[in-house]
């Protein structure tokens, strides 16, 4: 038997694109020319005009000045629906909209996906043709905030538990209960609430200047600061009848929503790894030990190489989830894997470059730390590592291990 090649087998090396130490293993290559742009644009947005501001809103714990607006102007909010003001993007193109927000910061990122992929999530997908045409286009345009109650204090992992509670009294939705968690509640102009009713779990849509409805922010917050983080309270909100989502009838409903914002942090999460692995790389090409840079060191080199395998494969990972889901192929499962695998890996790369830079890398003068801390939040919201887990070990088994 001969072994015999085509004369396309061995490929031309002068056509080769350089090897780039931000994508290593030449992710740019299965993008399209409209992706590029949409992440390219998010990227200068991001870096020009949010920077500068974020240190400073992570300190005094609230989204940087004009970014709501901002979002809105350039489309970001609900930017993979369609129709009622949205723009209709891939799923792909959304995912790389959420990666560099979140390497900016994961609030910038939880803002954008807490109002997309949830709120109006929620709305575009469940609601009434009246409730849409109601909310959405001021949600995409940024003139409203919206937030989404499913979380209470003491049901978490366990949304089935929830206690807060609505009823119907002289031709009028009662809500009682409380919400916490709630990104974006202080802020917001209206809210999807989440209740278990005498036929079960229902979603209404409340504005929230509506009487017996009030927020707390949770105070002293070490994580995830430029971002409002809210408790919900309602005390006899009454509602008219067509506040309930009509097409919402059951857990899988908010699920269903959860699963969309949970794509987002898969996404979000690399950048805010990327944006640790490029500050670790740039100060270990410049910081001078012994003489030379300590990019120059064989344990220096191994946390670098640990850091960019980390961000490459989880961007990887992303990408073909982001395929998936644009072909309509992408399992809750998948999702899961996705989060706990690249919510993992970030933490795991900040922690590895705050080990380069040092003393220096507790400072607010490097994203390293803020980004540290925010994906202990980012680790915790939207489903744990834990039920991620047994998600995927019920998917991989068979059997259930919640109960």
């Amino acid at each position: 038997m001969t072994l015999t090649t085509s004369p396309g087998a061995h490929s031309d090396t002068g056509h080769r694109r350089p090897l780039n130490p931000h994508d290593f293993i030449d992710i740019e290559a299965f993008l399209s020319d409209d992706e590029r742009l949409i992440r390219d644009t998010v990227r200068q947005f991001v870096r020009r005009e949010l920077l500068d501001k974020i240190t400073d809103a992570y300190t005094a714990g609230h989204l940087p000045e004009g970014f709501r607006a901002a979002a809105g102007e350039l489309g970001l909010l609900g930017m993979h629906l369609t129709g009622y003001g949205c723009a209709g993007t891939s799923a792909v193109a959304y995912g790389l909209a959420c990666l560099e927000l979140e390497a900016g910061d994961s609030g910038l990122r939880s803002f954008v996906s807490v109002q997309g992929s949830l709120a109006m999530f929620a709305i575009w997908r469940f609601g009434s043709e009246e409730q849409k045409q109601q909310w959405l286009p001021r949600l995409a345009k940024g003139t409203a905030v919206g937030c989404f109650g499913l979380t209470e204090p003491d049901s978490g992992s366990d949304p089935g538990s929830m206690t807060t509670n609505a009823r119907i009294e002289q031709g009028r939705w009662l809500l009682n209960g409380v919400k916490m968690w709630i990104t974006n509640g202080g802020i917001a102009d209206v809210a999807v609430v989440w209740a278990k009713t005498p036929d079960g779990i229902r979603g209404f849509v409340v504005p929230c200047d509506t009487p017996g409805f009030s927020t707390r922010n949770v105070p002293s917050k070490l994580s995830l600061r430029a971002s409002t983080t809210s408790e919900l309270i309602l005390q006899d909100v009454s509602l008219p009848a067509e506040a309930v989502l009509p097409e919402a009838d059951g857990l899988r409903a908010p699920l269903a929503c959860l699963d969309e914002a949970r794509y987002g942090i898969v996404w979000g999460a690399v950048g805010a790894g990327r944006a640790a692995f490029e500050a670790g790389l740039e100060y270990a090409r410049t910081r001078v030990q012994f003489g030379r840079p300590i990019a120059g060191f064989q344990l220096t080199q191994e946390k670098l190489v640990n850091m960019a395998t980390k961000v490459n494969t989880s961007l990887l990972l992303a990408l073909h989830l982001g395929r998936l889901k644009d072909s309509g192929q992408l399992h809750p499962q998948q999702v899961s894997l996705g989060k706990r695998h690249n919510v993992s890996a970030a933490l795991e790369v900040t922690r590895e470059a705050r080990t380069i830079l040092g003393a220096n890398g507790i400072t607010s003068e490097y994203p390293v730390m803020r980004h540290m801390a925010n994906l202990e939040s980012v680790l915790t919201y939207e489903g744990t590592a834990e039920i991620h887990t047994l998600v995927v070990g019920q998917a991989l088994t068979g059997l259930s291990a919640f109960r």
